[in-house]
This record gives C-alpha cells, sequence and structure tokens, in this order.
C-alpha cells in the first residue's frame, strides 16, 4: 500500500511514519510532501489511495487540497491530522468529502494506540473516524452558541468576506428578505446582542461583532476565509 503523508513540520512527519509502520504492515512506500500544493501533484502522479493530510500549512492548506484530490480522484481515503478542533475545520471537511471516500480527523495529541486504530479504521476498513476529543470541543462550542445551519454558515463566511447583503442574496440564489432573516439568526446564535453598551449612540456594528464572535469561537478561521475567498473569486469571473 502506498500512502502520502502531507505535512511541513519534520517531526511530526517523522512520527507519523513510524505510526504508519507500526499501524499497517501493508505500507510499502510513504511519499512525503511539506505543503498541500506538492501534496496535491504528488496524489496525482502516483494515483495515491491514501493520504493523512495536516490542516495548517504555508503554502495551500489541508481542505483545499483535499478538494482537489478529492475532485481528481473521489475515492481516495485521508485522515486530517491537526493540532486544532476547529468548528470550520469540520465544516470545511463535511463540505468536500465525497461519498465514495472515508476520511478521519485525528488531533495530533491522541495517543498512539488511537492514532493507529483511526489509520486502519480509515485507510483499510474505509470507516468514518472523528476524534473524541475533537466532539468534546464542539460540544462546548455548541454550548457557547446554537449550531449554525449550512445557510447560516455560507452567509457568515460572504459576510465576513465583505459582501452586501445584496450581493450575498445574489450569490447564495436567496431573496434579500430570506438573507437579512439568516442575518438576524446569525446575531442571535453567535450573541451579538448580548454586548450591552448602555447607550444608543454607542451601538456597535453587529456585521463586525458577529465575524469577531464568530473567530472566537472558531466557527471560522483563516484557511476557512481563505479557501471562501477563493470560491468567491471563480464566482466573480463567471458573472
Amino acid at each position: 500500500m502506498k500512502v502520502l503523508l502531507v505535512e511541513d513540520d519534520q517531526f511530526h512527519a517523522d512520527f507519523m511514519s513510524d505510526a504508519l509502520h507500526r499501524a499497517l504492515p501493508e505500507v510499502d512506500e510513504i511519499l512525503h510532501a511539506v505543503n498541500g500544493s506538492e501534496g496535491e501533484t504528488l496524489a496525482r502522479q502516483h494515483a495515491i489511495p491514501a493520504v493523512v493530510m495536516d490542516l495548517q500549512m504555508k503554502e495551500r492548506n489541508g481542505i483545499d487540497a483535499a478538494r482537489t484530490i478529492w475532485r481528481e480522484r473521489p475515492t481516495t481515503r485521508i485522515l486530517f491530522w491537526s493540532n486544532y478542533s476547529d468548528e470550520a475545520y469540520m465544516r470545511g471537511i463535511a463540505r468536500i468529502v465525497p461519498t465514495e471516500s472515508s476520511y478521519g480527523y485525528v488531533l495530533k495529541t491522541a495517543t498512539q494506540d488511537r492514532l493507529q486504530l483511526a489509520l486502519r479504521a480509515v485507510f483499510l476498513e474505509s470507516q468514518i473516524i472523528v476524534d473524541q476529543e475533537i466532539h468534546r470541543v464542539q460540544q462546548r462550542n455548541v454550548h457557547t452558541h446554537d449550531a449554525l445551519t449550512d445557510s447560516e454558515y455560507a452567509v457568515l463566511l460572504d459576510m465576513a468576506l465583505g459582501l452586501s447583503d445584496k450581493l450575498i442574496a445574489k450569490r447564495q440564489g436567496l431573496s434579500l428578505r430570506t438573507v437579512q432573516n439568516r442575518l438576524l439568526s446569525l446575531y442571535d446564535k453567535l450573541g451579538v446582542d448580548s454586548l450591552n453598551v448602555g447607550q444608543s449612540e454607542f451601538a456597535i456594528n453587529k456585521r463586525t461583532r458577529a465575524i469577531t464572535r464568530a473567530l472566537n469561537l472558531r466557527a471560522i478561521n483563516a484557511e476557512s476565509l481563505e479557501s471562501a475567498e477563493r470560491d468567491l473569486q471563480k464566482w466573480l469571473s463567471k458573472q
């Protein structure tokens, strides 16, 4: 079995290589890419069936690299391996994973046993595995704010990119009234109105406050905004 490891930190790359050999005697070759762009190229050249993907990398993040790999080979099995448990990452993965594939999401703090179990489950048994700690972090965030629907999340990203209500409506195929209702729901779920400044002349900018709250709660992050910006540029080029 051939495995591609996409990881920009050499220490973590060596650790994962050792874990792969321990968990999967079937692995006879491990290819290493140091960023998402190089990972896409190696996956394409070698028709890689299994990938371990870091999420935060300086040149092309793991979500974008996985999107390209899955678009070209939908059956590729990918284990995402990260220091971060952001809600934005889970939403990003859920939006791009094809029905033909299996995937996993494991934190780099996971035990050796947990990591090896995840590798075998995703690469050999085609299961979907998400680290228990990620679920716990997500549950804590849900208690902090009501879960956003996919439609609300799409409006939040467009708002964070600076789009007006009318442009969001056009891009999302919604009426202007629907977009405005989505924004009111976002403000409520993100607790925007909970900031009490006391006097009307000190009223806050609700759009800016919502984006700040979303960033603090890790509902969105730098990688999700980078991906959204690329999607926006593609959409604008077609208008």
